[in-house]
């Protein structure tokens, strides 16, 4: 990983991963996917294991940072959760809808909210207000009791990314948090990654951590999901979780 001089200079900017998103070309990408759970997993379509053991697991770490946060209740659910860069609401279906009493969505992609609008989950009441729109242009309008965040920040550049993590940081009830799952570089020279596949960033570890603190936002718990089978090569998966500076 470069120097955090090296990384802020101009030279250097040109260069960085994030400069090289194109938000048209990821919302042509997803636009092309089709709007079911597999299609939200793009190429991991055909294993349908893999949503299983990354909705397990995700259960597990919440749960982990209940147990830690002395002012959050360990029973019950939360009242208000909402699910950014929610796809067709795969996570809010598979987990969030179990811990919460209220879930909201965030998504760009109309096709995918439409879904959502037409489920079970927002007919009864499960699924909050639903917004169309990416999470780089997302205001929170409430306070919530979780915002989770998954497979979507690699869109989003680094400045996007701070000011998304700001906004959710003032969001955040006073018990609120905030978790954020993605994937992990594995760049031999310890640098993000673009995809040009879908014109996203896959970061470090270490970036994460320096956006995180840009922001004002403090990692209390961290994790690499486990029970991935190894004979994949699958990137690992990482979920923080944030609570605002003290």
């Amino acid at each position: 990983m470069s120097s955090s001089t090296g990384a802020d200079s101009p030279e250097a900017s040109k260069s960085a991963p994030d400069s090289k998103i194109d938000h048209a070309a990821s919302l042509k990408y997803w636009n092309d996917m089709p709007a079911t759970s597999s299609g939200m997993l793009a190429m991991l379509g055909e294993y349908p294991w893999y949503s299983r053991i990354d909705l397990r697991g995700s259960r597990a770490f919440l749960a982990k940072v209940r147990r830690l946060l002395p002012s959050c209740s360990t029973t019950g659910k939360l009242n208000q959760g909402v699910d950014c860069g929610a796809g067709v609401g795969r996570i809010t279906e598979g987990f969030l809808s179990q811990v919460c009493e209220v879930v909201d969505v965030v998504e760009p992609v109309a096709k995918f909210t439409d879904v959502v609008r037409e489920s079970s989950l927002k007919q009864n009441g499960i699924v909050g207000d639903i917004y169309t729109v990416g999470i780089e242009g997302w205001n929170p309008e409430k306070k919530y009791d979780l915002i989770w965040t998954q497979w979507c920040v690699g869109h989003l550049t680094d400045t996007q990314l701070v000011e998304y993590f700001k906004r959710c940081r003032d969001a955040l009830t006073d018990t609120g948090i905030m978790v954020v799952k993605e994937n992990q570089s594995t760049d031999i020279s310890g640098e993000d990654m673009f995809d040009e596949v879908d014109s996203s960033v896959t970061r470090t570890d270490e970036k994460f951590r320096k956006l995180f603190a840009e922001a004002g936002m403090t990692v209390f718990l961290s994790e690499i999901q486990t029970g991935f089978p190894k004979n994949f090569r699958l990137l690992p998966v990482r979920s923080y979780a944030l609570r605002p500076n003290s």
